[in-house]
């Protein structure tokens, strides 16, 4: 018995969508399946809530890190700084770096910013200061510059 028939001698369901589906491609271009698809998108969107799209891009996340490896991510991240590089200016990253020091002083308080004034000053520290110049060692630069962006924060 033929692949394409059933038990009946009838085309088999298989069979018949695969022939309408050859059909179809044939009939229409590009654009109707880029409508198609657009009508289907926002009838889903219609249907489904923020909590089933944040499942599914969880599950699709999970899915691509389980078959990527390190390297792949590296290398999109790479491809996508390179991208916002090509297509942004000095002023595109002004903005966004602004904005994350907004947030990050908005979610966090003075010992924050003292924790971080210290590490980052003890690892220039011991990067090779031995402090012999008469300067300011690194690890009090950082420690007073964490306890002034303190004080900034709380008269704001």
């Amino acid at each position: 018995m033929a692949k394409n028939q059933n038990q009946n001698g009838k085309m088999s369901r298989e069979e018949a969508g695969r022939m309408g589906g050859e059909a179809t491609a044939k009939n229409h271009d590009k654009e109707f399946y880029q409508e198609i698809g657009q009508k289907g998108g926002e009838a889903t969107s219609n249907s489904h809530d923020k909590q089933f799209y944040q499942e599914i891009g969880q599950k699709g996340g999970e899915a691509t890190s389980d078959s990527h490896g390190k390297e792949f991510y590296q290398e999109i991240g790479q491809k996508g700084g390179e991208a916002t590089s090509d297509s942004h200016g000095k002023d595109f990253y002004q903005e966004i770096g602004q904005k994350g020091g907004e947030a990050t002083s908005d979610s966090h308080g003075k010992e924050f910013y003292q924790e971080i004034g210290q590490k980052g000053g003890e690892s220039r520290n011991n990067s090779g200061n031995d402090g012999g110049d008469g300067k300011m060692s690194r690890e009090e630069a950082g420690r007073k510059g964490g306890e002034a962006r303190a004080r900034q924060r709380n008269k704001d």
